[in-house]
């Protein structure tokens, strides 16, 4: 369990360089709550509610100095304590430890030779911090009466954590003294290095990342100070802003979804010492194993003894990581950039578009993605542009023609053009769409490398522009890519190449490099689909992310690897890249 010496040392609020009364602060809270609770900020206005609502941010986090929770000795020093707790309650040690590696932040080290697919890490049910055993502690009493505490296990886990971090005898008091005491989150960054991020199409879910933050510290802040059952908690005297900040980046780095303890649903977790491993390419090889009652992790490959052992976080885009891990993943296979299509209602052909879209089950406003890879399209976005440029006689062919069921399920699908001229115009739009977006940027590519050479930058400055150029790395290969298959399909056109006639035996076929290209375009999930948004083709890209972490769970849906054991999948992996100090 560690040195209780060492365990926490609480700050007085004497030791602020300015003090605020009971009174003074509730009213800044008010005030905070208010401006988050507002209508969401017209478009262009995004920045300016930003900037106002940091400023009551900063006012309060300059009364509360001194008081937030620190504990003594480096973060160094607690792996020992760490790997002895995670011993004694069942989880393996054998085969790796806690080391430093640079700018890759700590990790773990094999200490012998491990093979691919060996189970060499489990962690038992008792040593995870879950939202059940919130409900458990001394946090149940609110739970139970709460509607946000039981809507949203993420902000649950964080005033859990915070609250056996408040306890010097908490049974995780190890683990919790292993986390960083700071993050590389947005929600850490300066304001200039938020600046940074405008224009780019990431810039309003870091936006909206701070305002749920400090409108959920606001709430929370009064609930305790004023519900009944909040009279025991260990925030009572002291919940700071920071406080919250550092529980919920702690949470936001390293939740993941397991079953419960009958596995008839998730729970969300906190997963001590495997939520050290950093990330790289390749599978999720992390399971739960309900006989058992462990999360089980598999080697990603071959290790040597003194080599990093990496997991597969999962498909996340460097957006993602950036503003929920808090890093920046430079060879990362599936980057992507949102952007928001639909076709106008008031276009005289939105009917029957809209119509055609549905049978093929892809909404008429809708987020998809442009990748990092050729073909820079998906095949639902394909199925998509191809029905927003048709004609319509076109249309009609699609809705009432001969085999037109059929051809719906081939909208998806390369080798099937609607026509050459209706390709010609999808692929038009898309370079000229991603040509539209790049100047939307205050800074050119070159710029940026530039920007990245000098060897002064912060890491968060680095982390902006480093998501900045890959964002428009991506746009400018989608223009250059619109650009080719335009010239493609007009030479088609001009040399009157006969169109591709599909057979009854290709109609279940999608792109043939597509992992599941056997799909039809209406059975595949639509992951990049956010429906409900509304948004037309001629809005600006603004938009929120679902692994916001004021919108739901962070966790990506993920399939695990259960190898021979009956284990079940973790539905989500969204482990933690630590910052570097």
């Amino acid at each position: 369990m560690g040195k209780k010496s060492r365990v926490k040392t609480q700050k007085s609020g004497s030791g602020a360089t300015t003090t605020a009364s009971p009174k003074e602060m509730m009213n800044l809270i008010s005030e905070l709550l208010q401006k988050c609770s507002s209508p969401a900020a017209s478009s262009g206005k995004e920045w300016e509610e930003y900037i106002q609502i940091r400023s009551l941010v900063e006012k309060i986090r300059k009364k509360q100095k001194g008081l937030s929770t620190v504990f003594e000795g480096s973060r160094e020093d607690s792996f020992a304590d760490l790997m002895s707790w995670a011993q004694e309650n069942g989880a393996s040690c054998d085969g790796f430890t806690i080391t430093n590696f640079g700018t890759e932040g700590y990790g773990l080290r094999t200490t012998r030779d491990i093979k691919a697919e060996e189970l060499f890490l489990w962690v038992p049910r008792k040593m995870l911090m879950t939202v059940e055993s919130a409900q458990n502690s001394v946090l149940g009493p609110i739970y139970s009466q709460d509607r946000i505490l039981q809507a949203m296990g993420n902000v649950t886990l964080a005033l859990h954590l915070l609250c056996e971090r408040g306890d010097p005898a908490s049974f995780w008091s190890p683990y919790i003294r292993s986390l960083p005491q700071e993050y590389d989150t947005p929600l850490y960054y300066q304001q200039e290095d938020v600046q940074l991020l405008l224009g780019t199409q990431a810039v309003q879910d870091v936006l909206n990342q701070y305002k749920n933050t400090a409108r959920q510290y606001a709430y929370f802040y009064k609930l305790v100070q004023t519900h009944p059952a909040a009279s025991k908690l260990p925030l009572k005297d002291g919940f700071s802003f920071d406080d919250y900040r550092w529980a919920v980046s702690s949470v936001m780095t390293r939740q993941n979804q397991i079953p419960t303890v009958d596995g008839s649903r998730v729970t969300l977790a906190l997963i001590p010492l495997w939520d050290m491993c950093n990330h790289t390419n390749g599978l999720i090889t992390t399971g739960y194993n309900l006989e058992d009652d462990r999360c089980e992790c598999v080697a990603l490959q071959d290790y040597k003894e003194n080599e990093q052992i990496y997991i597969f976080y999962g498909t996340r885009s460097n957006a993602e990581f950036v503003i929920h891990n808090g890093f920046f993943f430079q060879d990362n296979a599936h980057d992507r950039v949102k952007i928001k299509l639909g076709v106008s209602k008031s276009e005289r052909l939105y009917a029957m578009k809209a119509e055609v879209l549905a049978r093929a089950g892809i909404p008429a406003s809708c987020v998809f993605a442009l990748h990092c890879n050729d073909p820079p399209i998906s095949a639902q976005l394909l199925a998509f542009l191809r029905v927003f440029c048709m004609t319509e006689e076109e249309l009609k062919d699609y809705l009432l023609g001969e085999r037109a069921i059929n051809k719906i399920f081939t909208l998806g699908n390369s080798d099937f053009p609607v026509s050459w001229e209706n390709e010609i115009k999808l692929w038009t739009f898309l370079e000229t769409r991603a040509a539209l977006l790049l100047k939307t940027y205050k800074t050119t590519s070159e710029e940026d490398r530039s920007i990245l050479e000098k060897p002064d930058l912060s890491l968060h400055t680095r982390l902006a522009v480093q998501l900045r150029l890959a964002e428009k790395q991506i746009l400018e290969n989608a223009s250059a890519s619109g650009r080719a298959k335009r010239l493609q399909f007009q030479k088609k056109l001009d040399e009157g190449a006969p169109l591709p006639q599909f057979e009854e035996s290709d109609i279940a076929l999608l792109e043939n490099n597509d992992p599941d290209a056997k799909l039809p375009v209406i059975l595949h999930k639509l992951e990049e689909v956010e429906e409900g948004q509304g948004i037309e083709e001629e809005e600006p890209l603004l938009n929120g992310g679902k692994g916001d972490y004021g919108m739901g769970t962070g966790a990506n849906g993920e399939p695990g690897t259960d190898g021979s054991r009956r284990t079940e999948p973790l539905p989500g992996n969204s482990s933690a890249q630590k910052e570097v100090k």
